[in-house]
């Protein structure tokens, strides 16, 4: 197994890290008896410290949003432990944290980098749950990361709290009873942006799409074409391009020669910023088709990439998970936010990403669940976090939905800004969609295939 370099921190460990990861067939509790199941699973916390592994893209093509995250897990780590204001953990709705660690013990961590690559996911992943005795695995930027990490969490009984996953797949066909996503998926930005992109640009469009050629890419093109070949778009092409391509003139071109007025960018990250460049360098976003103005789409927007692109994002409308602005703007619904932003531009000097958001509010959503659960068993915190309803951490009401593990919550539309403020100002918001627009059965054909299965404890 390749070895990944690791960073520790939080509370430095007192003793040495549990043992390897058992994958034998698991012994399975049900209710009241995990709350007296302290051992039998996978790295029950030994001492006054439990640790917690957060793998992210440190390098890559998603590297920002990596950094970011990095920075969330750090400043829930320190809120946990009682240092700092406690951010969100004064307006989160369960009220049971209380900055003494969890369950009385203090949270350290680790960390890894996936480079956003499955199979270095992967391997730092099981390092750290084999070699430093890592209890909850959460992080990555990459739905291909997400699935590959959460079948391994799966395996090793270990929990696994997705960060920033947007492919249908991760709560899709390849969910697993010991995974949890937070964050929205391709389905749900299809479902907002259809209406408003049929408000802005009308129901008579011929739709050009680049597409990552990876999990995420293909959930996101499949959302975005059928919600919007619903309301009367035409899909003339869609082209796949490689997670580490830079330079997209060769997939740009194309486009010109094509009768397409709308290009939907299926990127993210440094790619995204790098295909939008190319498109504004040749004149898509000036050009005339007919009597329609181009048109370009970001199916998901982040102000990350949109610090990246500049100039180039004004006026190009996508939706995004979270954003720093939204208690602001649209009033206290959104509790949190602006205790999380306070909390996180006093330690960094900028406010946070929705990729550090999310990131931040998984890690308090598994401290709550083992809290109340009153156990770190993997399957006493499953049962928490199923059907669990709660409040102030910055999305609004919020379901953790039992039968697929997906969050439910309102999604933003975004739009680039024209006439920007700041750096940090780059986007507005354009609308808030209200959840039961954006809510689907679990076995909606976008999401057809595979089962939970049962929770694994592990050793």
């Amino acid at each position: 197994m390749t070895k990944s370099n690791f960073t520790r921190r939080g509370v430095m460990k007192t003793g040495a890290a549990a043992g390897a990861a058992g994958l034998a067939t698991p012994t399975l509790f049900t209710g009241a008896v995990w709350a007296d199941a302290h051992t039998g699973f996978t790295n029950a916390p030994q001492g006054d410290t439990v640790t917690l592994g957060f793998n992210v893209p440190q390098s890559g093509p998603y590297a920002d949003e990596g950094a970011d995250e990095l920075r969330a897990f750090e400043l829930a780590v320190q809120h946990l432990n009682g240092e700092g204001d406690g951010g969100m953990m004064q307006t989160f709705s369960s009220q049971v944290l209380d900055g003494t660690g969890i369950m009385g013990k203090k949270v350290q961590f680790v960390t890894g980098d996936t480079q956003t690559k499955s199979d270095a996911a992967r391997a730092s992943a099981q390092s750290m749950i084999q070699r430093e005795g890592a209890i909850m695995i959460s992080g990555g930027s990459s739905s291909g990361v997400a699935v590959a990490v959460q079948a391994l969490c799966q395996e090793a009984g270990i929990i696994f709290m997705a960060g920033l996953t947007h492919a249908n797949d991760t709560t899709g066909k390849d969910k697993k009873a010991n995974g949890f996503r937070h964050f929205f998926n391709s389905y749900m930005s299809g479902a907002a942006l259809a209406p408003i992109l049929n408000n802005l640009y009308g129901s008579d469009r011929k739709a050009y799409h680049l597409t990552a050629d990876y999990n995420w890419g293909y959930t996101t093109e499949e959302a975005i074409t059928s919600s919007t070949e619903a309301m009367g778009w035409e899909t003339v092409n869609a082209v796949k391009t490689p997670l580490t391509q830079t330079d997209f003139s060769s997939y740009i071109a194309p486009v010109l020669q094509s009768d397409a007025d709308v290009l939907v960018l299926n990127h993210y990250g440094g790619n995204m910023v790098n295909s939008l460049t190319n498109a504004v360098q040749f004149g898509l976003r000036d050009r005339m088709v007919g009597d329609k103005k181009f048109e370009i789409v970001v199916p998901l927007y982040s102000e990350l990439m949109a610090r990246g692109a500049g100039a180039n994002i004004a006026g190009i409308v996508g939706s995004q998970n979270w954003d720093w602005k939204l208690e602001n703007e649209l009033g206290d619904r959104y509790s949190g936010t602006n205790a999380f932003v306070k909390s996180f531009g006093e330690k960094y000097g900028f406010p946070p990403s929705q990729a550090a958001h999310t990131c931040y509010v998984q890690t308090l959503l598994y401290a709550d669940a083992v809290t109340r659960a009153g156990s770190f068993n993997p399957c006493a915190v499953g049962e928490a976090l199923e059907d669990y309803e709660f409040d102030g951490l910055g999305n609004g009401p919020t379901l953790y939905r039992g039968a697929d593990h997906q969050c439910f919550k309102d999604v933003l539309v975004v739009r680039g800004k024209e006439n920007p403020e700041n750096e940090f100002d780059l986007v507005e918001i354009v609308e808030a969609t209200p959840v039961d627009q954006v809510t689907y059965e679990p076995d909606h054909p976008q999401f057809a295939g595979g089962s939970l299965g049962t929770c694994n404890p592990g050793a």
